[in-house]
């Protein structure tokens, strides 16, 4: 059974996760920790949990969910699993941490690349890898089928969407990543957002003003 963990890292608020089951495997997805007590709280679970990082996987390589990728390669000599296209993004984070003033270790290169359909398996799981760009060319969502649960990165957060006026960024295709891709999940499925609380399909197609007015027309 996975086991969700959630820390809220940087000065973007970015929720990092790390999946981990009885096996005592985990991935690590979208780790934001930047500061050393960051760095700390995460090496410190895995410790004390004695887990054993199996993948460092990235919904997508906006800069809050990339500023951890140097420090979990050092520490567990993991590159970033990622979507082809953003390959191109995850290249630029050192650019765009300038432009905001941080100071930031690259990242390294990705080791592997997923696409719609793939499946990320550690211990005794599996997540489905689905495609759902809109807030960034390559964004992906896993989904765990068996435990009723997604990880969507920036794509999907309680009572809102994931921004779009960044390169790469279209609201209709966000919204149709959506509607064609979560929703049909059913309303049971927990959502693990990139940012903020964790909600559910069902309270998002009735509640998020973004996909009821999308869902109407």
């Amino acid at each position: 059974m996975i086991k969700v963990k959630s820390f809220i890292f940087n000065s973007f608020e970015e929720n990092t996760y790390v999946l981990s089951d009885e096996s005592g495997e985990c991935v690590i997805i979208d780790p934001g920790c930047h500061l050393p007590d960051e760095e700390q709280e995460l090496s410190s679970y895995i410790t004390d949990n004695k887990l054993t990082p199996r993948y460092l996987l990235n919904t997508h390589c906006h800069i809050d969910h990339v500023l951890g990728n140097r420090f979990v390669f050092k520490t567990y000599g993991l590159k970033p699993v990622i979507h082809p296209q953003e390959k191109m993004v995850l290249a630029s984070s050192g650019a765009v941490a300038t432009m905001y003033g941080i100071s930031m270790e690259s990242s390294p290169e990705a080791s592997e690349f997923l696409k719609e359909g793939d499946t990320v398996k550690f211990g005794n799981s599996r997540l489905e890898v689905l495609f759902t760009p809109g807030h960034s060319p390559g964004s992906i969502t896993f989904y765990s089928e068996d435990q009723n649960f997604i990880i969507s990165g920036d794509v999907l957060f309680e009572r809102s969407i994931g921004r779009t006026d960044l390169p790469g960024g279209n609201h209709e295709v966000l919204l149709k990543s959506i509607a064609q891709k979560l929703l049909p999940l059913g309303d049971s499925v927990s959502v693990y957002c990139g940012h903020g609380p964790a909600t559910t399909i069902g309270a998002e197609r009735k509640h998020n003003p973004f996909l009821r007015e999308h869902l109407q027309n």
